[in-house]
């Protein structure tokens, strides 16, 4: 018993120290071999993580291959292309991490099988604490913290069948977690007990896919098919597809899907990303009555929106700041500050002659910790500006994410709101609610003093209302948490049952 709990110590110290962020996945099963659509659905899925991805396939006579490799200092493809020759099969599943290193291969009772998430899992110790005192143990231990992915398994091998075993990781985790399951008899997905990630299921003649981005389909022919719902779990076979469990009732899917992470011509739910920031930023343009000259997006997340600005204000659209993709083509966020300000910096470049005289409104998706916006801000003002408006296609950061974390802030001070809640109350917690409210005295305090602190002239963030209203699903179906705090009412429910 002392061994367990020296381990559980370890580990725990290791666990309090992870950031998580979010990720995507693909998975297909054919008639034929998958190999391709494989690697290229996968590397769709680049833009939502930047640390590890992996590959797993399975064949009935050369069993299950598996690869994976780091992305922090390189992409998706030139770390894969060389290693194809060893994928066999019809079947397999890829991941973009923002975690751990995945796929995860199991022996169990349930038989032998690949797993691979996206998930974040607030309650990781609690868990790693029951499994070890059971008498589980961990291996597949990365920089010597536990490897989330291997925890869902351990919990999945403790159910009766796969779907008892999802199950048993809906109860058990606080946070969320989707997956795809490779077995040997096709393969299963399971969507997030809430829904707070997307899962889209494509065909094609002779071929299923699963995936988080729909904008893995186009190029590989498929269509789309059908949007798992909360909890809902299905297996996929090259000829059809079979419900395992119904869809739960209560769905809260994270509004920065649309806001920030999604690839514009991607699709949840139905509702497409590029449509619905530019209805969004219309909305916001159409409200306002700033006089401005030109109307620019930070790219690549502000660029929808600012078109619809355009268009609702009736001011002309225009490239003022442009992202240099040729070597910053998906962002990357190292752990250091300053290297941080300088990697943000380095992939923006202004245009002087876009910008000199003009009054600017600047579109973008979100201010988290309000850094990279003061130096965008001061930039514009050095390539002559004379006026530099923002405007926030969301509402203001007032919560840290316990979901899928948008933030990846180690702590709610992190965000530029709590700090200046901070200043002005003596403690970042006090009335969050006043602040988190449209229009209040204390919102419009909060707002004031961040556009003095980014020295903006001035500042206008979207409100929920009208973000609800972009998106387009009833607002009971959308999750707000992290602007007004009301996500976490579910955190703590039972499991639903499926009548």
């Amino acid at each position: 018993m002392f061994r367990i709990a020296l381990g559980f110590h370890y580990l725990c110290t290791q666990i309090s120290i992870i950031r998580y962020s979010m990720g995507g996945f693909f998975g297909t099963i054919s008639v034929n071999d998958c190999v391709n659509d494989l690697f290229y659905g996968t590397d769709y899925n680049s833009h939502l993580g930047t640390r590890r991805a992996g590959l797993a396939t399975f064949d009935p006579e050369k069993g299950f291959s598996r690869s994976i490799h780091s992305l922090e200092r390189d992409y998706f493809r030139s770390k894969f292309e060389d290693e194809l020759e060893q994928f066999h099969g019809c079947q397999g599943i890829g991941v973009i991490s923002d975690t751990d290193p995945q796929p995860i291969i199991v022996n169990s009772h349930l038989g032998r099988y690949a797993v691979v998430t996206v998930a974040k899992i607030n309650n990781m110790a609690e868990i790693a604490k029951q499994l070890l005192e059971r008498r589980m143990h961990f291996s597949e231990m990365s920089a010597n913290k536990i490897n989330q992915t291997e925890l869902v398994a351990l919990l999945i091998n403790m159910g009766t069948s796969f779907v008892d075993g999802i199950n048993i990781v809906y109860e058990k985790i606080e946070g969320s977690c989707s997956m795809l399951i490779l077995t040997e008899d096709g393969i299963i997905a399971a969507r997030d007990r809430y829904g707070r990630t997307p899962i889209v299921i494509g065909k094609k003649e002779g071929a299923y896919a699963a995936t988080s981005e729909s904008s893995s389909f186009p190029n590989l022919d498929y269509s789309i098919d059908h949007n798992l719902g909360p909890g809902e779990i299905v297996r996929l076979r090259a000829n059809g597809m079979e419900v395992l469990q119904k869809p739960f009732d209560t769905e809260q899917i994270c509004s920065f899907l649309w806001v920030y992470y999604g690839f514009p011509s991607s699709d949840y739910l139905g509702v497409n990303v590029e449509d619905m920031r530019e209805r969004n930023g219309f909305i916001m343009g159409k409200d306002d009555d700033t006089e401005a000259d030109i109307v620019c997006g930070v790219p690549d997340s502000g660029v929808g929106m600012a078109i619809g600005y355009a268009e609702g204000h009736g001011i002309p659209y225009k490239r003022a700041v442009l992202k240099y993709t040729p070597t910053w083509p998906r962002s990357f966020t190292p752990g250091n500050q300053s290297r941080r300000r300088l990697v943000a910096k380095m992939k923006l470049i202004p245009n002087r002659a876009i910008l000199s005289g003009q009054r600017v409104v600047f579109c973008d998706d979100s201010i988290v910790r309000g850094t990279q916006l003061r130096d965008n801000v001061r930039t514009f003002f050095d390539y002559g500006a004379s006026e530099v408006h923002a405007r926030i296609s969301c509402p203001p950061l007032v919560y840290g994410c316990p979901f899928i974390n948008f933030t990846s802030s180690k702590s709610d001070l992190e965000l530029i709101t709590r700090r200046v809640i901070q200043d002005f109350e003596g403690d970042p917690e006090k009335n969050l609610e006043k602040y988190s409210t449209t229009n209040s005295p204390e919102y419009l305090r909060m707002v004031d003093e961040i556009a003095h602190r980014l020295g903006i002239t001035t500042l206008r963030f979207n409100t929920i209302e009208n973000l609800v209203k972009s998106i387009g699903l009833p607002k009971e179906r959308v999750c707000m948490h992290c602007f007004d705090g009301s996500g976490c009412k579910h955190c703590h429910q039972p499991l639903p049952k499926d009548e």
